[in-house]
């Protein structure tokens, strides 16, 4: 009896222990800091080999990836030393941070392709020999097993980020085996006013494009054409838009300029800025992340990355906050149940299992985060699947068709879908924007640890709280004003004009704190507008003006919009009129715009460039970096100066 109650007091004693251990090793974690950098030689291309950081008596290395990046986590705050090819810069670290850093080194060897190894001589057949009689009764000799390489993080608190195996990196830099793919896009042509006075189109908050399209300069590449999607460029960026009027959606802000490229021609802005919100105010979240853990997702830029990422949100939960994890490769499971956002131990830990294995069946996965959310669906709160992947969807439910169907049913029943890319090399972008669209969601490429907090902590509201849905835009010019006009961008946003008027028709979805910035190239009254020329009609007259063509006005913006909760839409609408004023006398966030759009048309060579040059894009990006607390406008210049000496 005495033995048996000191073995049990004994029992508790390890007990309590265990658990005074844990939240201890939970309580480090969160003082841990992180550093996510690249290396690159003077002229801007990646670099391989390795990297090692020391922070006092802490000393860990990482290897560099394709893209000459690294990440490493898990590190003690105060000053630390990075040292790549024998040079050493230093960095401060920071507790639940993360540091940026770029080194530009020579010493190192760039990333080059692996050169093709000749086949071995073929040797002379040998000489015919009697086949040995073969017993059938015997067994026939057992083939030796395949063993698949697991990536595993053994650490809950992420410490290092694991590194990608050689043959992984292998097929990330082979250009055999990419398969990255982008929709076609026609550039959007000019319309001469007079036959088209009306130009519809949907609102667009996805910023992949641009996130992409820094992953291809970064790596000293120019990405393809198709990639490029001026719109993306342009919303990336904030713009001291005027905060909306109380209980509109929306404010709306036109503002005028001549065209940089074309002096004959003039450009309008147009911005819409919905309301922000304290993060206090956010609505309860039923959030289920839905992972790709295929064997693709190996490479440290994935699924490693994802579950960096992951983490930099748990610290954000609030108790009434739900979180799910679903996964999905050679079979699907539910890694973690709907848990509270209080319990951060247990989600930390779900993460810290995951593992990339098997092929992919991501329809199926699909159908189980819908269910997932559905079992914690929040009446009065935020019901949202984040799929998080590299878009290779190869097995399960291949009709693209039945998937967007699916993916439509479950947004009527209020729950939208959010799309994260990841990696490189087979890169779906144009299955992951069309997902993204049909859930009434955005889609992002997480290229860094530095872009997941922007998506996901710093934005967070905005991408996951709607304000407005299905908002579409509407404008109509006057031709007494406007002999001609194009929109820049939205090329796979364009609707017909009847509808606008539609109620049934999807469109795009604004959140809380949103910018959306649209730019129209205009021909003046008078000024031939590009394009072939029609014959006059034989049927038909022109129609005269009407009285409000001689009121001065250019055109008019007509939005429609419907409550998040709402199926009938309501009509805003607002007429621009003035002149032009010289470019330089142009507010920032204007030239900002027009400079990102030119980025855009150098990087796709429009035909609409007219003149414009790699130094004059830097120029007018230059001079409207403005006050840029985020570093964002300064990265570009940086993307600027890679993209003039890249190469397709």
């Amino acid at each position: 009896m005495h033995r048996s109650r000191t073995s049990k007091k004994l029992f508790e004693l390890i007990l309590i222990l265990a658990a005074v251990l844990c939240m201890r090793a939970l309580s480090l974690a969160d003082a841990l800091g992180a550093i996510d950098g690249t290396v690159v030689d003077a002229a801007g291309k990646p670099l391989a080999g390795n990297v090692t950081i020391t922070c006092g008596t802490v000393s860990k290395s990482a290897s560099l990836d394709a893209s000459g990046h690294f990440s490493v986590a898990g590190l003690p705050a105060g000053s630390c030393t990075v040292t790549s090819a024998g040079k050493a810069v230093k960095v401060t670290v920071s507790a639940g941070a993360t540091a940026s850093i770029r080194i530009e080194a020579t010493a190192m060897t760039p990333v080059a392709k692996t050169p093709p190894v000749a086949p071995p001589p073929v040797a002379p057949p040998p000489p015919p020999v009697a086949s040995p009689k073969v017993d059938k009764r015997a067994p026939l000799e057992k083939k030796p097993e395949v063993s698949v390489t697991k990536h595993r993080m053994v650490s809950p608190s992420l410490a290092v980020a694991a590194q990608p195996t050689p043959s992984a990196m292998a097929m990330e830099q082979d250009p055999v085996m990419n398969t990255e793919a982008y929709a076609r896009i026609d550039e959007n042509p000019f319309f001469r006013t007079e036959a088209a006075p009306l130009s519809t189109f949907s609102v667009d908050v996805d910023t992949a494009s641009y996130a992409n399209l820094r992953r291809f300069l970064r790596d000293g590449k120019l990405p393809p054409k198709d990639a490029v999607r001026i719109e993306e460029m342009i919303n990336y960026f904030h713009y001291d838009y005027p905060a909306p009027d109380k209980g509109d959606p929306f404010s709306i802000t036109t503002e005028l300029g001549p065209s940089p490229w074309n002096t004959r021609y003039q450009l309008v802005r147009i911005g819409l800025k919905a309301p922000a919100i304290d993060d206090a105010q956010v609505p309860p979240r039923n959030l289920v992340f839905l992972l790709d853990v295929s064997g693709s997702m190996m490479p440290a830029n994935k699924l490693p990355l994802l579950k960096q990422a992951m983490s930099l949100l748990v610290d954000t939960l609030r108790p009434e906050d739900k979180v799910s994890i679903v996964t999905y490769a050679g079979n699907t499971g539910v890694a973690l149940p709907p848990t509270s956002g209080n319990d951060k131990s247990a989600i930390r830990m779900a993460i810290a299992r995951l593992e990339s294995e098997g092929s992919t069946n991501g329809a199926a996965g699909i159908q189980l985060a819908y269910d997932q959310a559905t079992k914690a669906f929040l009446k009065k709160g935020i019901n949202r699947v984040i799929l998080c992947t590299d878009g290779d969807f190869n097995v399960g439910i291949t009709n693209e068709g039945d998937l967007t169907r699916l993916i439509e049913r479950e947004r009527e029943r209020g729950v939208f879908l959010t799309v994260l890319g990841f990696g490189m090399g087979n890169l779906k972008d144009a299955t992951m924007e069309k997902l993204a669209d049909r859930g009434n969601g955005n889609y992002a490429y997480i290229d860094s640890l530095a872009e997941a907090r922007k998506v996901l902590v710093k934005e967070a509201g905005a991408t996951l709280v709607t304000v407005a849905k299905d908002v579409k835009l509407q404008i109509e010019f006057n031709p007494a004003a406007v002999a001609g006009y194009r929109l820049i961008g939205y090329e796979n946003r364009v609707l017909k004009n009847e509808d606008f008027n539609d109620d049934k028709k999807d469109a795009g979805d604004i959140g809380a704190g949103h910018n959306v910035t649209a730019l129209y190239e205009i021909v003046p009254a008078g000024v031939e507008v590009p394009g072939g020329k029609v014959d006059a009609l034989k049927y038909q007259q022109k129609t005269a003006p009407s009285a409000a063509a001689t009121s001065g006005e250019l055109l008019t913006v007509k939005i429609r919009y419907k409550a998040p909760d709402a199926n009938t839409s309501k009509l805003l609408s607002r007429p621009v009129k003035g002149t032009p004023p010289e470019l330089a006398k142009t507010s920032v966030d204007f030239r900002w715009a027009v400079a990102i759009s030119s980025l855009g048309m150098m990087l796709r060579e429009s035909p609409n460039r007219g003149n414009l040059t790699w130094a004059q894009v830097k120029s007018l990006a230059e001079g409207a970096v403005g006050s840029d607390a985020e570093g964002y406008r300064k990265e570009a210049l940086k993307m600027i100066d890679a993209a003039s000496h890249a190469t397709r």
